[in-house]
């Protein structure tokens, strides 16, 4: 029998068979045809799994998760879009690349110190803080306007001081010279010892 350019090629029968079992599980939840998915998947989902990479452990882990999602989304199962393999190999694939990413997050300790708030400092230190502040900011109105203006950009802006040179269009030692004659001038206001 010679088969003609056109004649669409028979369908394979045990992908018929598996479409069928999947189309029984989505439409009775037949257990006898989810247990015949089940033995003949599993162990190739895993062997799948095993070839790209994964744990033994962890692709029995989702071979078995694989068959449990078929279980429960046999309903979406479609054989115009695609056979019961393409669809539950699909399935495995992205259980394995979720599995990928929520390892590759790390999981975040509430108890971590770096992620601890500091507490609140108590009242009186508070106080005396805001006081010391505004000290040294009434002392910076005492600087002539090219010191006030370094200690501005160093401190508050947090620029560096090469930076500043280049900004303020003058030389590196300017800028040093410049601040270390606020800070001494700062303490002088400020009462404390060079």
């Amino acid at each position: 029998m010679v088969a003609r350019d056109n004649a669409p090629a028979d369908p394979d029968p045990q992908a018929q068979a598996m479409n069928a079992r999947l189309r029984a599980v989505a439409q009775s939840r037949d257990q006898a045809a989810f247990a015949d998915l089940f033995r003949f998947y599993a162990p190739r989902i895993k062997s799948y799994l095993r070839r790209l990479g994964t744990e033994d452990t962890v692709a029995e882990e989702l071979a078995q998760e694989t068959m449990l999602a078929v279980w429960s989304k046999a309903a979406a199962f479609d054989p115009e879009r695609a056979g019961a393999s393409t669809w539950i190999f699909t399935i495995a694939r992205n259980l394995r690349i979720d599995r990928l990413r929520h390892e590759r997050r790390p999981e975040i300790d509430p108890d971590d110190p770096d992620l601890v708030v500091d507490p609140a400092p108590p009242a009186d230190e508070a106080l005396e803080t805001g006081r010391r502040e505004q000290r040294v900011r009434d002392a910076l109105t005492h600087l002539p306007p090219d010191q006030a203006r370094v200690v501005a950009l160093s401190f508050f802006e947090d620029v560096p001081h090469a930076e500043i040179a280049s900004r303020l269009d003058v030389p590196l030692g300017t800028v040093k010279s410049r601040m270390r004659l606020a800070m001494g001038r700062i303490k002088a206001l400020l009462g404390e010892s060079r």
